[in-house]
């Protein structure tokens, strides 16, 4: 469902880059930005990356564990669905001569999603049906940690924003229990 997220979300971003900007092929790919080996990635160059930094369980309880009748003497309870936070980034793959167009493309990047910061089944019908909704906001970074990250994968710096991605929620539907309802008597339940 991880890869369904983001994969909406370049999808989305692409659709609209290549409509502002009358672009013939494909700018957005969701992708690492270097193998194992630390190599570049192939077909990364002059593309706008999206990829996966972190993602960490959502705390904040958005609901309880939900219940439903399973007939008159028992109630279904299912499991609590689980909220995640994608850290999402997206970075510009250009070098040299290109670097303007980095900037253009970055730029129109946060321009969509400011414009468009939630992906729900009625803004984007075509969403996976497992995932309630997509929140989108800019994560604010010191330059260390800015540059932990880039540490990390293993990359010189790109024009990059992050975006906290929010709510990607994870209903497997799954029956936890099947509790007896109980029933009082008429004459305890009127006192």
């Amino acid at each position: 469902m991880i890869n369904a997220a983001i994969s909406h979300l370049a999808i989305q971003l692409n659709q609209f880059l290549k409509q502002t900007y009358a672009l013939t092929e494909d700018i957005v790919l969701m992708s690492g930005l270097v193998d194992a080996e630390g190599h570049a990635a192939p077909n990364t160059n002059n593309k706008l990356v999206v990829f996966l930094t972190n993602l960490e369980k959502d705390t904040v309880p958005y609901r309880q564990q939900s219940s439903g009748e399973a007939g008159a003497l028992r109630t279904v309870v299912n499991s609590a669905p689980l909220y995640l936070n994608l850290y999402v980034m997206i970075a510009a793959n250009f070098n040299g001569a290109n670097y303007s167009e980095a900037l253009k493309l970055i730029s129109g990047a946060i321009a969509y999603f400011q414009r468009f910061p939630v992906f729900d089944h009625q803004v984007t019908p075509e969403l996976d049906p497992r995932i309630e909704k997509l929140v989108l906001d800019i994560e604010n970074l010191k330059i260390h940690e800015l540059s932990n990250i880039w540490t990390l994968l293993g990359g010189k710096y790109l024009p990059s924003v992050l975006y906290k991605v929010r709510m990607v929620a994870f209903d497997a539907d799954d029956i936890v229990a099947r509790v007896p309802n109980i029933r009082l008597p008429a004459s305890a339940a009127n006192h």
